[in-house]
């Protein structure tokens, strides 16, 4: 389990009803891929500096688990059936994290917790119908206490600004659109709609505005 020694020998998930197999959404490779970017800067960042800061300590396991942040974005899509909005806004949370604690850095020690924990945060805010925290522990290889902890030391590091307003989350949707494009993966971009008008029905959208 992650939160015992950093493993990514993640235990199956039994819920009510078994998982079906779908297609995973565009939504996750963009995120995971831009996360990816975002830990190696870290890591090298890291390596010239201090340290990674102490704000995201919480959040550090004994070792950086090797299952990749694609994976692990897709079991807990898998497992959670999640709306792909939640990981927009939970990526939001991330670049809110990154600006309000500049000194303390996401890098592969912190990044699967802190996406756990970020996704059912915002599962919470925009779907109707979620998984308790013990489920997301299940799923995200963590115990249910340490996710618990780091659920509020989340909202106490975003000051509890886990709202979205319409405006940032399109304009989060346009951000990672455009990374992709800017890394040659225009393929994925053809016959698709844009990905904010397609990431969620207009009853979960509603919940985005402040």
């Amino acid at each position: 389990m992650l939160t015992v020694a950093g493993d990514d020998e993640l235990d199956p998930v039994v819920g009510p009803e078994p998982p079906t197999e779908a297609a995973t959404p565009r939504v996750l490779t963009i995120i995971s891929h831009v996360m990816e970017k975002l830990v190696a800067r870290n890591e090298w960042l890291a390596k010239q500096t201090t340290g990674f800061g102490k704000s995201l300590e919480a959040f550090h396991g004994v070792r950086a688990p090797s299952i990749s942040i694609a994976k692990y974005l897709e079991r807990i899509y898998k497992y959670t059936k999640c709306s792909p909005a939640c990981f927009v806004v939970g990526y939001v949370y991330i670049d809110r994290l990154a600006h309000r604690h500049p000194g303390s850095l996401v890098v592969s020690l912190n990044v699967h917790r802190l996406l756990v924990t970020c996704v059912m945060i915002a599962s919470k805010i925009l779907d109707d119908v979620h998984y308790n925290n013990e489920f997301y522990a299940r799923v995200g290889g963590v115990s249910n206490a340490d996710l618990n902890k780091m659920e509020l030391e989340l909202l106490f590091l975003l000051d509890f600004r886990v709202t979205v307003s319409f405006r940032v989350f399109e304009s989060y949707c346009f951000h990672l659109e455009k990374e992709m494009q800017l890394n040659g993966d225009v393929s994925s971009l053809k016959d698709i709609q844009p990905m904010q008008e397609s990431l969620s029905p207009s009853s979960s959208l509603s919940s985005l505005y402040e």
